[in-house]
Parts: structure tokens; C-alpha cells; sequence
């Protein structure tokens, strides 16, 4: 598997362009996985079902299993909060990871930076940065594409992806 970030400040539209760079990368045969980090709690199970009832019940992990898909929850328990190299060794083979957040992690990242927001570059900062979405130019030599060009954005995500090598 090859990984790319994609890191930003909250607002910059990392979501946004995710949603339209995934299906950009499928019709061209691209198999894709995401990991998003939160910075805040955040739930995907709903009171009332049994999978949250065993979760709430003491349960480390809980799959649950359909026809049309299957989750592993777990829940960490005041355990350390698990690193992307972690997470990653959990995701079945595909040809891409594109990883939304982890922003201070050393994998190779393009930074989506919007304007309005009024926010640092982080780029300056990062050298895991290696090009830049945004609606102005950055400062200093990186490559940059505008945020509404998913191909030349989705080309950027394929050249400087790397291999994960768990």
C-alpha cells in the first residue's frame, strides 16, 4: 500500500476535496482507503443496539457483520491512543491510503490551506509537506495546484505517495 496525507487546519476543506478525489482515483482503477483523525470524541455506534449495548457492557472490541459491509469498533479503555503505523496495519490491501489529519506525523502530505480561514501555512514547518492545494499561491517552491483541481491534485497524490512498508 502507498500513503498520502492530506493535512490542514479545520476548514480548509480536506473533507470536501476527500469526497472528490476518491471516486477521481476509482474510475481510474485506483483502490482507496481513508483514516480520519478526530480531535475529539466521537461515536459511530447508536444507543439501543446491540453492538453498542456489548460496547457499553465492557466489550475491548465489537464487529459487527452484514451483507453489505462489517465494523470492528474497539474501544481503547484509557489505553494510549494508537499511531497511523498502528492503524494502517489494520486496513486490508488497497492501492492508496489517503490519510485526513495526523498533521505532525512524518508521512508524505499535501497541505490543503484555504485562505479565509486566516491560519499559518504549514508547510513552512512540515518537510513531509510535499505540495500544496490552496486558493493562492504558497510561499516558496513547492508544487501547488488550486483546490478545485482534482486531476492535477489527484496526479500530486499518486507522485508522492509512499510505499507503507508494515
Amino acid at each position: 500500500m502507498r500513503v498520502i496525507g492530506l493535512a490542514g487546519w479545520s476548514g480548509a476543506g480536506k473533507t470536501t476535496l476527500l469526497a472528490a478525489l476518491i471516486p477521481w482515483l476509482r474510475k481510474r482503477g485506483v483502490t482507496v482507503s481513508t483514516i480520519k483523525h478526530a480531535h475529539h470524541a466521537f461515536d459511530v455506534d447508536k444507543p439501543g443496539k446491540d453492538s453498542h449495548t456489548h460496547r457499553e457492557a465492557g466489550a475491548s472490541q465489537v464487529l459487527v457483520s452484514s451483507a453489505q459491509r462489517w465494523a470492528l469498533m474497539t474501544e481503547l479503555r484509557g489505553a494510549p491512543e494508537p499511531g497511523l503505523p498502528e492503524l494502517l496495519a489494520h486496513l486490508a490491501p488497497v492501492d492508496l491510503v489517503i490519510v485526513e489529519g495526523f498533521k505532525r506525523d512524518p508521512h508524505p502530505k499535501i497541505e490543503v490551506h484555504r485562505a479565509a480561514n486566516g491560519k499559518p501555512w504549514l508547510h513552512p514547518e512540515d518537510p513531509a509537506i510535499r505540495a500544496v492545494a490552496s486558493d493562492i499561491p504558497p510561499p516558496g517552491p513547492l508544487p501547488h495546484v488550486a483546490l478545485d483541481d482534482i486531476p492535477a491534485i489527484g496526479a500530486l497524490a499518486l507522485e508522492h505517495a509512499t510505499l507503507w512498508k508494515g
